[in-house]
This record gives structure tokens, C-alpha cells and sequence, in this order.
């Protein structure tokens, strides 16, 4: 058998690697859809049902599963406005299982970490599909991430809406009160004592994303709980000037808050 000539064999060689890496890539590329195909029967809708209104149901955010299956992470700004209970009004959750209309569970507060802006509810009910807390390596900046939520309410409608992109920074942070009339002790010693580190995004979120779950694109565990947005101007200029800054809690908090009400 004829001798391949050396230059041909590295020639060979370097089409070899080539192609792997294209193949490498286009194995990442492909991973993302079936991610997010896992996490969005995990996602719902936070808000509140009242037969007498018009509408009947009003979004306040996003949540997601997590625990033994009746768990929902969001955030305490999410369900901090009172319930009129005497008129009618509920909490509850909509959900979309793989195939049919969404539904509604009752849901209930049963823990609130007013300092990370993390609140957990409880729904009745058959279990429903968790999403993984991540707690192997650190998370650093320039990592990939993507969130699902239900973006500017329902506006678009009330399906499942899925933006990329990185950790763009991890800065320190005091989360503020809604008005002065928060700034009680706590806050005041909370401020004192030093902040916590947050996530910063180069991605876009929109206020009804806050709640949602922030992962990691190539298993889907969750890094964190997405917050706050920086809007430019005003609540009008959300779609023709957003910020494109956004930020998520991290993880470990949620995690701490599942600890201490022992519904993990």
C-alpha cells in the first residue's frame, strides 16, 4: 500500500479537528431546545382570581417549581400586595402541562426572605415537574445563561418565553424597599452591615419575568432567581428603550430559604 506523504497527513489531520469542533459545536448548539423543553413545564404564572372582576385573573409574575413537586420559588415583591380575601380574591398559580389548556391551583405563602426578595408558595394537587437547584461549581462571569418567563405580562400571551445570554457581572447589592416607609431597622442594618453579591445579565428581561428561573443552558439547573429590571424613563418606554440590563438573586439563597421552611 502506497505511503501517505507527511504533508497530506497533517493536511488530513487539521480537516479532522476541524470538522470535530464543528460537530462539538453544532452538539452545544443542539442542546438548548431540549434545556428548554425541560424547563418549561416547570415554569407558571403567579397571580390572583376573582370571579367579580373584569379580568378575572391578573398576572403579578413568574414562579417555578421546585422541592417535592408543590413548591414554587418567585419573588416576595411578587405576592407582597394584599389578598382581598373578602371580595373574592385568591392566589393561585397557572400551569401548562405538555398537552391541553392551562390550569389554575390555589396557592398559599408559606415562606418570605424579604432581604433576597424570595418567597416560596404551596399548591395542592397532583406533583408537578421540578427544576434542579445548581450547587457543583462556581458561577463566574461570561458563563452562559438563559431564563423563561412570561415577559410584560400577558401582553404576549401567557405562554412561556425563553431569552439567552451571560453573566455579565457579579456586583454587590442592597435591594431596596418599594418607598420610604420600608426603611425600617432591619433595612437600615442590613445596608450597615453590607450587601450581597447579585447577578448581573446581559439579557433583556421584562418585569414580567421577575420570578422566573435563571439556568445554566447545558443542564438547566437553576443558578438563580431573575429580579429586578432597569427601565429607562418610564413604564411606556419598557418596549421601545429597555434597558437591557437585568439581574437575578442567586441560588444559594433560595436554597437557605427551602432550608429553614423545611419544604426542600
Amino acid at each position: 500500500m502506497q505511503a501517505v506523504p507527511s504533508a497530506l497527513r497533517h493536511l488530513l489531520a487539521a480537516v479532522a479537528v476541524v470538522c470535530g469542533l464543528l460537530g462539538l459545536a453544532g452538539t452545544v448548539a443542539a442542546e438548548l431546545p431540549d434545556v428548554i423543553e425541560r424547563i418549561k413545564p416547570s415554569v407558571v404564572v403567579v397571580g390572583t382570581q376573582q370571579v367579580t372582576r373584569s379580568p378575572q385573573f391578573v398576572m403579578r409574575g413568574t414562579g417555578f417549581v421546585v422541592g417535592d413537586g408543590r413548591t414554587v420559588a418567585t419573588n416576595a415583591h411578587v405576592v407582597a400586595a394584599a389578598i382581598d380575601e373578602a371580595a373574592g380574591e385568591k392566589l393561585v398559580i397557572l400551569v401548562r402541562p405538555a398537552a391541553g389548556k392551562a390550569q389554575q391551583r390555589p396557592a398559599r405563602v408559606v415562606a418570605v426572605d424579604k432581604g433576597h426578595d424570595l418567597a416560596l408558595l404551596r399548591i395542592d394537587g397532583p406533583l408537578l415537574p421540578t427544576l434542579t437547584l445548581h450547587e457543583s461549581e462556581p458561577v463566574r462571569e461570561g458563563q452562559a445563561i438563559a431564563f423563561t418567563g412570561f415577559p410584560i405580562g400577558g401582553a404576549l400571551g401567557l405562554s412561556p418565553v425563553t431569552h439567552r445570554g451571560i453573566i455579565s457581572a457579579i456586583t454587590p447589592i442592597v435591594l431596596p424597599g418599594a418607598n420610604a416607609r420600608e426603611l425600617n431597622a432591619r433595612v437600615v442594618q442590613q445596608i450597615r452591615e453590607g450587601s450581597f453579591d447579585i447577578y448581573q445579565l446581559d439579557a433583556t428581561a421584562y418585569p414580567g419575568n421577575s420570578g422566573g428561573p435563571l439556568f445554566e443552558v447545558s443542564r438547566g439547573e437553576v443558578l438563580g432567581v431573575i429580579n429586578m429590571v432597569f427601565v429607562k424613563e418610564n413604564k411606556e418606554s419598557v418596549l421601545s428603550k429597555p434597558s437591557g440590563i437585568s439581574f437575578a438573586i442567586p441560588v444559594r439563597f433560595l436554597r437557605e430559604l427551602l432550608q429553614k421552611s423545611g419544604t426542600q
